[in-house]
């Protein structure tokens, strides 16, 4: 990803999660989740815009 060479805030959480011993791996897999958590209210809050207008 991206995110995990660029992004200041995954740079962060990238070190604290080594830091704990995970492996590469299972770092990339609880960022997904991660990054979920903070996308998915985004889209339903576009997703209930696009109704209200319709």
């Amino acid at each position: 990803m991206v995110r995990m060479r660029s992004d200041a805030r995954t740079l962060q959480y990238v070190a604290r999660r080594t830091g704990e011993g995970l492996s590469r791996k299972e770092i990339h897999r609880c960022l997904k989740r991660y990054i979920v958590r903070e996308l998915y209210p985004l889209i339903l809050a576009d997703l209930a815009d696009s109704a209200a207008i319709a």
